[in-house]
């Protein structure tokens, strides 16, 4: 377990910039070690935002794109190509203007799909692509991933886990399926928190006023049935990128005066 480090920004513009800048470094570093990346995305408006700032950015031809793989946190249970979809706003946002590889894309089940709209099975079914990526370096079933992202909710959900429903019980299962989720849609499918803490690096998003309490309860020592983003951490970073009002509750002896 990584003990959280925190970096503040300005605002919430700020923050997606140079959340951006620091993914592309990550993601060379990755692919100049080892040759290949992984980087599991988040959806919502500041996992968008930053995917918007890295496909604006002169330094997104550092990446070879070809040798990067995509795989996500939570995905809502709706048909292929639905506006609500993560993969369907990334690819908008990103995906569709780099040269990436199709194989390496993983993008969850549809709810139209080869499941036939049981997300149970759905999940199953991206838990065995996760374990048929797994190398014996990993050390498990899921792949060691390089970055892992993800948005805080108000509610101090990760993913799609939310507090005390069951899928953040999970201790076991790397992908579970969601039903009767506070927030629409109600059926999803997400990673637990096994899977998150595969990471080697974990990045928790929070921006605006409305995240402020999240970020002080999760970073205040709270239980992770209660608080899922206090349970999210990586291997060997666990990172959170907030602008000023979501730190608004922090202590400021939490972050450094620089990094606001």
């Amino acid at each position: 377990m990584s003990a959280p480090q925190l970096v503040v920004h300005r605002d919430k513009e700020l923050m997606v910039q140079a959340a951006a800048a620091r993914l592309i470094t990550r993601i060379v570093d990755a692919q100049a070690a080892r040759g290949h990346a992984s980087v599991v995305l988040t959806g919502g408006r500041n996992g968008n935002g930053l995917l918007a700032a890295l496909a604006g950015s002169a330094a997104r031809d550092a990446i070879d794109w070809s040798r990067l793989d995509l795989w996500w946190g939570d995905e809502r249970f709706l048909p292929e190509g639905d506006p609500e979809r993560n993969v369907t706003q990334a690819r908008e946002a990103l995906l569709d203007k780099v040269a990436l590889d199709p194989s390496r894309v993983h993008a969850m089940p549809a709810s139209d799909g080869p499941y036939a709209g049981d997300a149970d099975a759905a999940a199953a079914g991206y838990a065995a692509e996760l374990a048929a990526a797994a190398g014996p370096e990993d050390h498990g079933p899921v792949p060691t991933f390089d970055v892992l992202m993800l948005g805080v909710g108000p509610d101090t959900h990760v993913a799609s886990l939310f507090p005390e429903l069951p899928a953040v019980r999970e201790t076991e299962r790397t992908v579970v399926g969601v039903h009767g989720a506070p927030k629409p849609p109600p059926t999803r499918v997400t990673l637990t928190l096994p899977a998150i803490r595969a990471a080697r690096e974990v990045w928790l998003l929070a921006a605006g006023e409305d995240k402020a309490e999240a970020a002080e309860i999760a970073l205040s020592g709270a239980g992770e049935i209660q608080a899922p983003a206090a349970g999210a951490y990586g291997r060997s970073r666990t990172l959170w990128l907030l602008d000023a009002a979501a730190a608004s509750g922090l202590p400021r002896a939490l972050y450094p005066p620089a990094s606001a």
